[in-house]
């Protein structure tokens, strides 16, 4: 096994080295104009760095060049942590264009630190997409791994470039709706370009649709129902408040429970739901795409 610092055993050339504050701008921020960089802040006394050192190199050596490693003693080095504001380690930041765009803090699975070096390293692939859209890539990639810190970072970084991209503004409005903000959220959508067109800008105001339901009163719905299953009307209240609570997926299951009774109730406006909801959550959704098999299943019945 490769413990930090060590030397024996890395791959020739320079895609992974030993960097310090003197060698930091020509390491990482000039480098990562033609190649992406990671740093690895590491410390001798940290175990956790460790366990994350030999995962990255691993990641790294198997990318065959697509990326450089670059990792930094903190304690020998504050420099340029103390810039990036790090405040605990292992603490890794990639860098593209010579700015940091993405990264993450303690130590990860082996698996998730090859996705995080992976989705990176189609930085430097032939055929790659223009800066923005590499970036808008690692931001959706992150979002699907939970990272909503790296997600925010690389759409802010695309929008500082780009003030009025449609697709990281509504990207970055879907992360502050993930985390729990969805009035920072609207503010953001309210910001983009009048007449703006994006798949992903329609399904984050459907999703903040569906979130302004998310206040309401749970228990009184589930009572009626209780008493009345047949009570349409409190099933279909009772889905817009669990999906703005996003409960989807329970959501689904009354607005199908009613179609399934009577598919032509109320204008259909269990079905027009339903569809809002396959929207919000995204048309290539697991949500979406049970849902329009269960949908498909009770209509051609």
């Amino acid at each position: 096994m490769t413990l930090i610092g060590d030397t024996a055993g890395k791959p020739a050339g320079d895609i992974i080295k030993d960097g310090t504050d003197a060698s930091f701008v020509a390491d990482v921020v000039e480098a990562s104009k033609t190649t992406p960089v990671i740093v690895d802040f590491w410390a001798t006394w940290c175990g956790p760095c460790r366990q994350l050192g030999p995962a990255l190199e691993k990641a790294v050596t198997a990318a065959k060049g697509a990326v450089k490693l670059v990792k930094i003693d903190i304690d020998k080095n504050p420099a340029f942590a103390g810039q990036l504001r790090v405040q605990s380690i292992p603490a890794v930041f990639a860098f593209v264009g010579g700015r940091p765009v993405d990264g993450f803090m303690g130590a990860l699975p082996d698996s998730q630190v090859k996705q995080f070096v992976e989705r990176l390293a189609k930085q430097g692939g032939a055929g790659a997409g223009s800066p923005a859209d590499d970036l808008l890539d690692m931001a959706r990639e992150s979002m699907e791994l939970g990272d909503l810190g790296g997600a925010a970072q690389a759409y802010a970084e695309v929008l500082r470039h780009e003030p009025e991209n449609v697709k990281a503004m509504a990207g970055l409005a879907r992360v502050y709706l993930a985390s729990g903000d969805s009035d920072r959220a609207r503010e953001i959508v309210d910001m983009v370009p009048e007449g703006a067109k994006d798949p992903e800008l329609d399904s984050v105001r459907a999703a903040l649709a569906l979130a302004a339901e998310g206040d309401s009163e749970t228990a009184p719905l589930e009572q009626r129902l209780a008493s009345d299953p047949d009570d349409h009307e409190a099933r279909l209240e009772l889905a817009k408040a669990l999906a703005g609570k996003g409960q989807m997926e329970a959501a689904v299951d009354h607005l199908l429970a009613i179609i399934e009774k009577d598919r032509e109730w109320n204008d259909q406006a269990a079905r027009k739901q339903l569809l809002t909801i396959f929207e919000a959550a995204g048309h290539s959704s697991e949500i979406a795409k049970n849902g329009r098999r269960r949908l498909s299943a009770i209509l051609f019945s």
